[in-house]
């Protein structure tokens, strides 16, 4: 018998067991509402002794069963806990892109604040280092990034922590100075109540 040591932060999992079980064992262990998003990275880092092909079709299976629903390409959630649903679009962003600077900005900070309308549901705007890009999240909804050249530095004092959906936030000056730099519309802006924040 092959013995593995798993990750020793890893519950305790029987490589005897057929493939499913061992992946509803671990989620079950690991899973909570805090912790609900899994990359293919942690998947497989959970399941270390599965060969490529296997760990796919693996997953393609806990798709198909309703063990794990796929969010978008590389991300899967499990809905057998409860998780805050109006904040997975925002805890998708923050897994995607761990190692880029991102912040929330542009219509996303601007609606929260009252200072526009009429923004598309469930469509979230994000201000990043890495590319520009439109992620599409089924169910959920959608996650744009926008690239900037900007550095962590250089907004430091208009950035301001959001723990719940776990990225840093635009002030509201920030966001219309990122409308205006990325030229987007701003046909929906209050000014009357834009003025108050610049």
């Amino acid at each position: 018998m092959v013995n593995i040591r798993l990750h020793k932060t890893l519950p305790y999992v029987d490589l005897c067991m057929q493939p499913m079980k061992q992946l509803n064992q671990i989620l079950e262990n690991l899973a909570s509402a805090e912790n609900y998003l899994f990359t293919l990275d942690d998947l497989a880092g959970a399941l270390p002794h599965m060969k490529p092909g296997a760990f796919k079709a693996l997953l393609s299976r806990a798709h198909k069963g309703g063990v794990l629903k796929r969010v978008c390409k590389g991300v899967y959630l499990y809905p057998r806990v409860e998780y805050p649903a109006g904040l997975v679009l925002f805890h998708v962003a923050a897994k995607l892109r761990a190692n880029a600077f991102n912040y929330l900005s542009l219509e996303t900070v601007l609606s929260d604040a009252g200072v526009i309308s009429q923004i598309p549901l469930n469509w979230i705007t994000l201000m990043s280092s890495g590319r520009s890009h439109i992620v599409a999240c089924g169910d959920f909804g959608h996650i744009e990034f926008i690239h900037t050249k900007r550095k962590p530095a250089d907004v430091a004092e208009q950035l301001s922590y959001d723990s719940e959906c776990r990225l840093w936030r635009a002030s509201v000056e920030l966001a219309l100075l990122d409308m205006k730099l990325t030229r987007r519309s701003t046909d929906l802006v209050d000014w009357s109540i834009a003025d108050e924040f610049v």
